[in-house]
């Protein structure tokens, strides 16, 4: 377990977020998986509150405005000294900025954006609120990964827009490109051709750490939530995907060097 006091190089993924629509219910499922505790934050964009382990910030999660009807995900936040350069360059290597960049208070300043396959990301210019603050323990944010159908395009989107070097994993049956920045791996990308879900499209995945992979999952059928794929040995470690009561999906993972 590791405090992260730093301010991320551009494009790390610094922070994870989430909209739904019943926010007092999205904290009990949470709070009982992971163990956060919330707490107030910026609510220039509605009710907000920041989940905390030991007191550190790990993620966020809001409320949908009534009558809005956007899709339930997790969002991946990546790092930027600029929003609103990073926000041109998006637009300008085929991307879409569809909200902001804007002031979330003093915390910093944040926009939200597609790549040019459609999949949600954020941008994050970091002022008071550097990020997630804590590394490593079970309940964190560990990895981040965007699953679309074909990696060699839009590895060429994130690369020009944030710098990443990428090392593709040469096979005709694996389509698969580590992002790298500094020599230190920071995101994946998974090209999974037609084997995308159909009401998914491309998307950004976050990976949680927890202490034991079949326990989490088995958690979060009994507190409301769906096992999509069951526990599973993969390179990282035993994972699973899982979505919330809402349908938000992720992915919870017991890294191997643990």
């Amino acid at each position: 377990m590791t405090e992260a006091t730093a301010r991320r190089a551009p494009g790390a993924p610094c922070w994870v977020s989430l909209i739904v629509h019943g926010l007092r219910a999205t904290e009990e499922f949470y709070g009982r998986l992971f163990g956060w505790e919330f707490r107030p934050g910026p609510d220039e964009l509605g009710p907000y509150v920041r989940a905390l382990l030991n007191g550190k910030e790990v993620a966020g999660i809001g409320q949908l405005a009534p009558g809005r009807h956007l899709p339930i995900a997790w969002t991946t936040y990546l790092a930027s000294e600029d929003a609103d350069a990073t926000g041109e360059a998006i637009r300008s290597c085929g991307g879409t900025v569809a909200v902001g960049p804007l002031d979330a208070g003093r915390a910093g300043r944040l926009a939200i954006a597609s790549d040019p396959g459609g999949a949600v990301f954020g941008v994050w210019q970091a002022g008071e609120h550097l990020g997630t603050a804590l590394a490593g323990a079970p309940g964190t944010p560990v990895w981040n990964e965007l699953v679309t159908r074909e990696t060699s395009s839009v590895a060429k989107f994130y690369q020009a827009v944030f710098g990443f070097e990428a090392e593709a994993v040469v096979s005709a049956d694996f389509d698969h490109q580590t992002l790298t920045l500094d020599g230190r791996p920071v995101a994946a990308l998974q090209g999974v051709g037609h084997g995308l879900p159909r009401d998914r499209g491309p998307h950004w995945m976050t990976y949680f750490e927890v202490a034991d992979t079949d326990e989490a999952a088995a958690r979060v059928a009994e507190l409301g939530g769906q096992v999509l794929q069951p526990p599973r040995e993969a390179a990282g470690g035993r994972q699973a995907t899982v979505a919330d009561p809402e349908g938000a999906v992720f992915a919870i993972r017991r890294t191997s060097a643990r």
